[in-house]
């Protein structure tokens, strides 16, 4: 059974090649474009999954699309008869719900044929919670999945058994709580599609000093669910205009004149950050991790099960997740690490052969890496392009140095195997530097990244040795929790300690990646510290994919070394 699974028309437009109930392939359409976040047909992304395992589209025996239009219709019907829309609004809508109808055909063009395989639309929500549990390691688990909006609905609580998932309970339009994080975010004068995650990271700089004027925003219900006070928004009036047609995705405005009016101005884009503003963040990560702990202490009482499986963008909340072992009874934790709309590529296909299909499960996500590979051949071929004469060195000799360029404090480009899926570069599409350095974060800003300073970079730690430097040792491969960095341990490594104490920390294990971890173990051999500092390989725009890419950003920045499978460049 080989099953296609695509995100399209919707930010992080991506694809998934699911067969036979295992997952060969998985990239976002950004990675080729070179548009973040794009939004659109992922058609490459979909030619590259089955290019990667030699299948071509007359292969496939069904495609499954991560929205479904007709999903909660009478619901949306009554409420656009109750509080009738704008004909903007209106036409916005049936705009993108006729490029969803058309995806198959569309798709099939870009592969020269007229055949449309089975196509099944899977709920947008339902789609989430299968590309969670469906590859967690749990026969039995607890499901959350949180975004902005998708099919009308903002929450899914489900529980899934086996191949199942039963839904429990939704939060509909217009209450969301990514929907107030983007609200937030907006006002803080970051306007960019997924600029959420800077928010989370200037939040460790100020006090939740507004946090008692944000519950009376977003408040919680005895049911385990929240609702919001409209009067502060735009969306359920105005509309969330977004633009889904082969561009980078946009928002209209969210924030209403209520908000301004009891917060003050809303902060343009080339205005100083004020610690009014690190208030303001401090202030909405509280409550959202707030609201985060109440909806799974419900969904704990409703579930009875200590497993918990989470998706949706507001699962990418590091801070959030960071917190759910002291704050809820759930014991064992997987997060998908493309909670994002990409990852609803996986869940689609996967919702399609197991609880469509009834297929038992056989596949878990142990790693990241399910984009494309590069072999030594292309990679000589795009050096010599780049008029670049490089070694081929044998793995020990590599790994050994590097670790020591790293030690000696030079920023080195890592670009190795599969890509990886999602937003977080995990080791083989990775720029690695000393963390004990605490100077290395304005170096990696002023030569590399040109991002905002209050940002944090992340550790990538051998797995056995957390415990040594977090207070909880437990594994977390995806970097999608920040756990408290021991004391102690805050100066050694203060280039990957945040404002608050917290690294965003990648655990690696030789199993998932012989490579990255046979670095980390030549850097702890030469330094004492089983830590590197990740940050993904990029200047501004999507992680790289190709050689050519890694080498072009290479040679525009002022990175010192540049490693690509077993070539060892050197500046």
């Amino acid at each position: 059974m080989k099953i296609l699974g695509l995100n399209a028309y919707h930010g992080d437009s991506a694809a998934a090649l699911v067969v036979d109930g295992q997952l060969v392939a998985a990239v976002a359409e950004e990675r080729f474009n070179r548009l973040k976040h794009w939004a659109g047909l992922p058609a490459q992304a979909a030619h590259a999954c089955l290019e990667q395992v030699g299948l071509g589209w007359a292969d496939l025996d069904y495609l499954a699309i991560n929205r479904n239009p007709r999903a909660h219709l009478i619901r949306k019907l009554a409420w656009a008869l109750y509080h009738q829309p704008s004909a903007r609004i209106v036409k916005n809508r049936a705009e993108n719900f006729k490029l969803i109808k058309t995806i198959p055909t569309d798709l099939a063009k870009t592969f020269g044929s007229t055949r449309v395989p089975p196509t099944r639309f899977i709920e947008h929500h339902f789609a989430h919670a299968a590309s969670a549990f469906f590859v967690s390691p749990f026969e039995q688990a607890a499901i959350m999945t949180i975004d902005g909006f998708g099919d009308f609905v903002s929450v899914l609580l489900a529980k899934g058994e086996g191949n199942r998932i039963t839904p429990l309970r939704r939060v509909f339009f217009p209450h969301s709580l990514g929907l107030f994080y983007l609200m937030v975010t907006q006002y803080l004068g970051f306007w960019n599609y997924g600029d959420e995650y800077k928010v989370m990271g200037l939040a460790a700089y100020g006090q939740p000093t507004y946090l008692d004027q944000f519950r009376k925003i977003v408040r919680v219900k005895a049911d385990g669910t929240f609702e919001l006070d409209l009067a502060y928004f735009l969306h359920h009036t105005a509309g969330v205009m977004t633009t889904w047609f082969n561009q980078q995705p946009t928002a209209s405005q969210v924030f209403s004149p209520r908000f301004v009016a009891e917060f003050g101005p809303a902060r343009t884009a080339s205005e100083p950050l004020t610690s009014h503003h690190e208030n303001i963040a401090a202030s909405l990560q509280a409550l959202t991790e707030e609201v985060y702990v109440h909806l799974l202490r419900h969904l704990a009482e409703q579930t009875h099960c200590p497993n918990l499986c989470l998706a949706g963008g507001v699962a990418l909340n590091s801070s959030a997740n960071g917190k759910i072992f002291e704050r809820t009874p759930f014991r064992e934790i997987f997060i998908q690490p493309a909670a994002s709309d990409d990852g609803g590529a996986i869940g689609a296909a996967l919702a399609v052969q197991h609880q469509l299909l009834g297929q038992p499960r056989s596949c878990r996500l142990s790693h990241s890496y399910w984009g494309p590979s590069y072999d030594d051949a292309t990679i000589e071929q795009a050096l010599q392009a780049a008029g670049i004469i490089a070694p081929r060195l044998p793995l020990a000799e590599l790994v050994t140095r590097t670790a020591q360029d790293i030690a000696d404090g030079k920023i080195v480009g890592w670009f190795q195997g599969r890509m990886e899926f999602g937003p977080r570069a995990l080791g083989n599409r990775s720029i690695v530097v000393d963390p004990r350095r605490a100077e290395m974060k304005d170096i990696l800003n002023e030569r590399i990244k040109r991002r905002e300073p209050f940002r944090p970079f992340a550790p990538s730690i051998l797995a056995e040795r957390t415990g040594e430097y977090f207070e909880l040792d437990y594994p977390e491969p995806f970097m999608v929790k920040t756990y408290k960095i021991r004391k102690e341990k805050q100066s050694i490594i203060p280039a990957v300690t945040h404002r608050d104490g917290t690294g965003r920390l990648q655990t690696v294990t030789r199993e998932a990646n012989e490579r990255y971890y046979a670095l980390i173990e030549a850097f702890d051999r030469l330094t004492g510290v089983p830590i590197i500092l990740n940050t993904s390989f990029n200047e501004n725009e999507p992680i790289v994919n190709r050689p050519e890419e890694a080498i072009n950003c290479f040679l525009r920045t002022r990175m010192d070394t540049l490693v690509l499978g077993d070539r060892y460049v050197t500046r």
